[in-house]
């Protein structure tokens, strides 16, 4: 599992340092899995829909300790959190996912990020992989999956997520007053669970297009993806890509 992996170079790279009181920048159910297992002061949650707050809130339940938080907000505001510092800062995949709620700001987000920094920020993403078609077959189903949500989701009035880079994180970091400390890529294999979930990922907005033979042929065609994907993993083992996790502090 991708999370899994990259939370454990987090955790080699953290050492016997505590995390003390940690934000998670843009979370979601894995990340926020992994912080209620770590010994913290305190842990703040930050997630751009309230809907995504309250599936949270029913997923840790008693977890949830009376000094943690879970806010909904976006890092466009500049009012948000303002004034608040963490020792640990986590942006878990976050550089990919603010496109759908605060386009464009990639290059404002490590300065944002930069004034709520203690100590540490980690910064875990995907080299892109919609950009050229690769040669192996493997690289080429996920390159395939990932064009086609994206496709979809355009179609459907949404926005895609925006992979970046390593070295382009690097520059931004360097450019937004942080110090790396260390950087590294991690091969993460893609089981059925990615297949299957991208592939749902744009379902529902292709349900509600008013030319619905367009989307009926656009259903089909990601099942038959799923369907290649699937055997393939099943013939050949899990889809490789690369994904990356950076450990920066404020210079």
């Amino acid at each position: 599992m991708s999370g899994a992996t990259l939370f454990s170079a987090i955790e080699e790279l953290q050492g016997e340092t505590p995390f003390g009181r940690v934000l998670d920048a843009g979370t979601g159910l894995r990340s926020l899995r992994w912080i209620i297992g770590l010994e913290t002061d305190s842990w703040t949650a930050v997630t751009g829909t309230r809907g995504m707050a309250a599936r949270a809130k029913r997923v840790i339940g008693e977890q949830m300790r009376p000094r943690d938080r879970l806010e909904v907000g976006n890092w466009a505001d500049p009012e948000f959190l303002a004034g608040q510092e963490y020792d640990t800062v986590l942006a878990d995949h976050l550089l990919g996912a603010i496109e759908g709620f605060a386009p464009f700001f990639q290059t404002a987000l490590f300065a944002r990020l930069r004034a709520l920094t203690a100590r540490r920020l980690y910064v875990t993403g995907m080299e892109p992989y919609v950009v050229e078609r690769p040669r192996d077959e493997a690289g080429a189903l996920i390159w395939e999956i990932g064009r086609y949500r994206d496709a979809c989701v355009i179609l459907s009035g949404q926005k895609p997520y925006r992979e970046f880079p390593m070295e382009w994180v690097l520059a931004e970091l360097r450019r937004s007053g942080f110090e790396t400390l260390d950087a590294r890529r991690v091969a993460v294999g893609y089981q059925a669970y990615f297949v299957n979930s991208q592939i749902e990922v744009p379902r529902a907005g292709l349900e509600r297009l008013a030319d619905q033979a367009l989307a009926r042929a656009l259903i089909a065609h990601g099942e038959a993806l799923r369907t290649r994907a699937l055997a393939h993993i099943e013939s050949h083992g899990p889809l490789g890509h690369m994904h990356y996790v950076i450990a920066a502090e404020p210079a």
